[in-house]
């Protein structure tokens, strides 16, 4: 599991602008897809030497003038509670207010590394200016300007010192690790309540490798799975940051150490935005995926509900075509043997291999059947592929111009892979590496 490293400050003092500048780009989930959330507020970097999850807190709901101090609260809160490290961020050309002072207070009594940021110095009067912030009684204020790269370095030489070390999650091939996500009052907890039940089985807790978290272990069908940490099992202490927000950024975990995740819909609801955040970052992270749409009972059906509800989510998240989804009741039971069946299908899928010679026909028959694009004056020359890893299945291309491969024809070619070998619920990861002939 990566550490997690959140941005907490008043509005306007550049927490966005330090965001992109760590992540090293303009946060986009993808650009080849349209109707999926671009704005993000947590991303993975790995462009250190320890990877991590980022988090910019300011970016989680509207902030008004009223309401400013309780808001930076709020987000104080969610960083103490959820991250390893904390960017506290305030603004070198504006100065201390009381605001800063405030929230300074309460993160000098978190058992956490802190660092305090003054941010947009861009000048040696500006820089003259930081002194005020001593009067806080820290030992060490960095000043940084995000916007133009100064000072970011010797803050994260000192920041990567501070996390720890990814925990690595203890790999067992007769293990499915299921993860079961999506916004409060979905009926996770019913879900996670009633997959136990069904199993007939006595769950086995055991500590997990979060702070307060428990995992389950339990059987079906002779198969062992993992219930890993989520909000349905894993008592948190309450924070009065918006509910829905914080189910985002708590499913950030819970994703990542999982194989399969059960993405939970409320049918009364259909889909809304904080679904397509979820739903994103398990794309993001590579995940096997099942859409659950709970409380199925309490709609009322005709012949074209179902297919309408279907129309509805592939309309939403047309990043996923490719997942499952299973209408069920968690509060009666309906439907749920079906939930376990689609978790086994999805993560054969997820963990398949395929022969490199098998591999291969494929490719020779989709390239014959649509060439490539030319690519600088010259058409674009496939060699030779492999796949080279599982979780999610992992495809190496071999071509004399791997810049050239436009979006649309690896989409084309993944979805060739997918007719071929039955590739459902799982994403795919394509890579595309020179080689000339």
């Amino acid at each position: 599991m990566k550490p997690i490293v959140a941005i907490v400050g008043r509005p306007n003092v550049g927490k966005s602008t330090l965001f992109n500048r760590l992540l090293g780009r303009r946060k986009a989930i993808v650009d080849d897809y349209p109707g999926v959330t671009r704005d993000r507020n947590y991303a993975d970097v790995d462009r250190f030497d320890i990877p991590f999850t980022l988090i910019d807190t300011g970016g989680f709901e509207p902030v008004s003038s009223d309401r400013l101090l309780q808001q930076m609260r709020e987000q104080a809160h969610l960083a103490i509670e959820e991250a390893d490290v904390i960017l506290f961020v305030m603004d070198a050309r504006e100065g201390l207010t009381p605001a800063d002072r405030e929230v300074v207070d309460m993160l000098r009594r978190v058992n956490k590394p802190v660092f305090y940021l003054a941010n947009k110095v861009e000048s040696e009067k500006q820089e003259a200016d930081v002194a005020d912030f001593y009067t806080l009684g820290i030992e060490h204020i960095y000043s940084v300007s995000a916007e133009h790269n100064l000072g970011i370095g010797e803050l994260m030489e000192e920041v990567e010192q501070a996390l720890p070390q990814a925990a690595a999650i203890e790999e067992d091939e007769d293990i499915t690790r299921i993860a079961v996500v999506g916004r409060p009052n979905v009926g996770k907890s019913t879900l996670v309540n009633n997959l136990l039940g069904y199993e007939r089985v006595v769950a086995n807790p055991t500590p997990g490798t979060t702070r307060d978290s428990i995992d389950t272990l339990f059987k079906h069908n002779k198969k062992r799975y993992h219930l890993v940490d989520t909000a349905g099992i894993r008592r948190k202490g309450r924070v009065s940051l918006k509910v829905e927000t914080y189910s985002v950024v708590d499913s950030l975990r819970s994703i990542e150490r999982a194989d399969v995740v059960l993405i939970v819909l409320n049918a009364e609801d259909g889909v809304v935005e904080h679904d397509a955040k979820i739903a994103g970052y398990a794309y993001e992270a590579g995940k096997s995926c099942v859409f659950v749409v709970n409380k199925w009972d309490l709609l009322k059906k005709d012949n074209s509900t179902v297919g309408k509800f279907i129309e509805q989510i592939r309309m939403q998240f047309k990043y996923l075509p490719f997942v499952p989804i299973v209408f069920v009741s968690a509060l009666t039971g309906q439907r749920i043997g079906k939930v376990m069946e689609e978790v086994d299908r999805v993560m054969a899928q997820y963990t398949k291999r395929v022969s490199t010679a098998d591999l291969n026909k494929i490719l020779g028959a989709a390239v014959e059947a649509h060439h490539p694009p030319l690519a600088s004056g010259r058409r674009v020359k496939f060699f030779f592929a492999t796949q080279v890893s599982v979780k999610p299945p992992t495809f190496v291309f071999f071509t004399n111009s791997p810049d050239g491969i436009h979006f649309s024809y690896e989409r084309y070619l993944m979805n060739k892979l997918r007719e071929a070998f039955d590739f459902s619920g799982t994403p795919l990861r394509l890579l595309f590496k020179g080689r000339e002939r």
